[in-house]
């Protein structure tokens, strides 16, 4: 792995890439700090489960972490509901500051959209000073479904703390363009998730073939039918990579957790060179 160190300022010229906990949905938080470590990419990404992470896996994370040489680059999910905030939502800002992740990443499935603001806020609030930024990601899976329903949440929160992720998929699903990529304030990026993927979508009436599609059917980059290129090619050259192929054929290909990491790696940094 190359190693970047805690928080340091990110070259530009060359795109730095990091190991999406997604690809690897099986493996603990050891194991993908393991892989993150024996691939070629520059960070990490991490999933915490609320039923099983403990203060003691925090400690334990960023000591294998920091002695592995991996740097986290985000921990996935805070998980907006409907009802009353969740404290789980704060814990997480917490446990990502903790590790010394640089990203949160966040989704809403509260329609109420003035009570996910709100509980948006509450985590930028948490993450001031901490070196923490909480991404929304928007996607038609969610309540926030589009760019511009992500954009109008964003322009009302207040702080710093605050990002927008995008996800190529949930981008393209959703009917995005590289014209809604363009207007996004550069300082509202921190990362984002490409990944490839066939051309044509599901039926957007169907929940379970949307499911199906973002967790099963992403493909490479480079090989589908997404405008990666236009991505990539609009969105500032600095914003790291959070290489987001989560794939049924990748996990029957690749078992093996550090093989499939490697492999991801491999395809990922040819479609890039291919790019420079």
């Amino acid at each position: 792995m190359v190693a970047a160190s805690l928080r340091e300022p990110l070259p530009v010229p060359d795109r730095l890439i990091s190991l999406a906990a997604g690809i690897m949905p099986e493996a603990t938080p050891s194991q993908l700090i393991e892989c993150a470590a024996a691939s070629e990419f520059d960070f990490g990404g991490m999933w915490a489960e609320r039923e099983t992470w403990t203060s003691a896996t925090t400690r334990a994370i960023r000591r294998q972490a920091r002695d592995a040489g991996v740097q986290l680059l985000d921990l996935e999910v805070a998980w907006i509901m409907p009802g009353p905030p969740d404290p789980w939502l704060t814990e997480l800002v917490d446990i990502a500051a903790e590790l010394g992740a640089r990203n949160l990443l966040c989704v809403s499935s509260d329609p109420d959209m003035a009570a996910a603001t709100a509980k948006f806020q509450a985590m930028v609030d948490r993450a001031q000073g901490t070196g923490v930024r909480v991404n929304l990601e928007f996607g038609i899976f969610t309540e926030v479904k589009t760019i511009h329903m992500a954009s109008t949440i964003l322009e009302a929160i207040e702080g710093e703390a605050k990002a927008l992720l995008i996800d190529t998929l949930h981008w393209a699903r959703s009917g995005g363009t590289a014209e809604d990529l363009a207007a996004i304030p550069h300082e509202w990026l921190s990362y984002c998730q490409p990944c490839d993927a066939p051309a044509d979508g599901p039926d957007l009436m169907n929940f379970d073939a949307i499911i199906d599609d973002a967790i099963n059917r992403r493909m490479p980059l480079g090989k589908g039918g997404l405008p990666l290129a236009a991505m990539v090619d609009t969105l500032p050259g600095h914003l790291p990579l959070a290489v987001e192929e989560r794939s049924a054929a990748l996990r029957e290909t690749f078992p093996d957790l550090a093989e499939r990491a490697r492999e991801v790696a491999r395809t990922s940094r040819a479609w890039l060179d291919r790019q420079s």
